[in-house]
């Protein structure tokens, strides 16, 4: 069994795309997978599953939001060791330290083409940093995300890839649920 973090795009923001946590979890385990568990209503779960493809439980679970919750909406599924991963390559250390509210991470569906990232940093007017690398991309607002004019929908667009975005205190409490599941594996063992 492996351990996935899945983040469902555009769900419970501003009363659109409403998803109810607890159907969503059922819907999981209804789909096959164990120990799921949620963080907050935006659509972050974690849960393992004895399916080796993360993109086929993507195609999976959008699927079965589609059939039985009502949403069009991709899901993102990251195994464990490579949230891990995520989250040990940050280059903005300082400011996750300083104001990780302010720090967000935009999993993407792919990884985008150099002309797409060039794009994305043209538009830039304000003081964000971004910082693309692979399937994510870190976005530092240091005025506020509110605010800003470098919304999710612009990163999209610009980048090419559909995507959706986590504060950096989300990404640790998922790295820490994705560590509790490894831990509690029937095996002892780490599953990721």
């Amino acid at each position: 069994m492996t351990t996935y973090v899945g983040l469902l795009r555009a769900v419970n923001v501003a009363g659109h795309n409403r998803v109810g946590v607890s159907e969503l979890r059922d819907l999981v385990a209804d789909l096959g997978m164990t120990d799921v568990r949620s963080l907050l209503t935006s659509g972050n779960l974690v849960f393992t599953s004895s399916v080796k493809s993360a993109g086929r439980l993507e195609s999976q679970l959008e699927s079965g939001a589609r059939r039985y919750l009502g949403p069009t909406t991709d899901f993102l599924v990251r195994r464990a060791s490579e949230w891990s991963r995520i989250v040990g390559d940050n280059p903005f250390a300082e400011e996750a330290r300083r104001d990780p509210s302010h720090l967000v991470v935009m999993l993407l569906k792919s990884a985008p083409e150099a002309e797409g990232v060039a794009a994305l940093r043209s538009v830039i007017r304000g003081r964000e940093t971004i910082q693309v690398n692979g399937r994510q991309a870190y976005v530092v607002y240091p005025d506020g995300i509110a605010r800003s004019r470098l919304t999710s929908r612009l990163i999209e667009e610009k980048l090419g890839v559909r995507g959706t975005g986590r504060n950096w205190n989300t990404m640790l409490k998922l790295a820490a649920m994705t560590r509790e599941s490894q831990d509690e594996s029937p095996s002892g063992q780490s599953v990721s």
